[in-house]
């Protein structure tokens, strides 16, 4: 078995995962759809298939979402009186976008974190 001598730099292949690029060559895209991974990369051929991202993805983007969200609840809370049914509307329409938007990104970048550490098959 051949040693691989490539070295993976961990700030690039993030910063191309984020941007939801091939964390080896930042070149193709890593996703097919909103959140489906392609099978291999179209450009310099890195396989993607072994990824296991799971449910890291949507506990970033909690984390994420609730550190935004929550603040300026509670900073409306306190400097408004808005009525009720204007925090029933804003506050859970503020967390599913913003949801939908982060959740891509967030993928990509456990991804781009497995393979930068070589985990779950990215080790090839």
């Amino acid at each position: 078995m051949a040693v691989e001598t490539d070295e993976r730099k961990l700030a690039p292949a993030l910063k191309r995962g984020i941007a939801r690029k091939c964390p080896r060559c930042g070149q193709a895209p890593m996703f097919d759809g909103y959140l489906s991974v392609r099978e291999e990369c179209g450009s310099c051929g890195q396989e993607f298939h072994h990824h296991r991202a799971d449910d890291m993805p949507p506990w970033m983007t909690i984390l994420v979402v609730g550190h935004i969200v929550v603040p300026l609840m509670l900073t409306a809370a306190k400097h408004w009186d808005w009525p009720d049914w204007l925090h029933m509307v804003t506050w859970p329409s503020m967390v599913l976008v913003l949801s939908l938007l982060i959740l891509p990104f967030a993928k990509g970048f456990v991804i781009a974190l497995q393979w930068a550490l070589k985990m779950h098959g990215f080790a090839r």
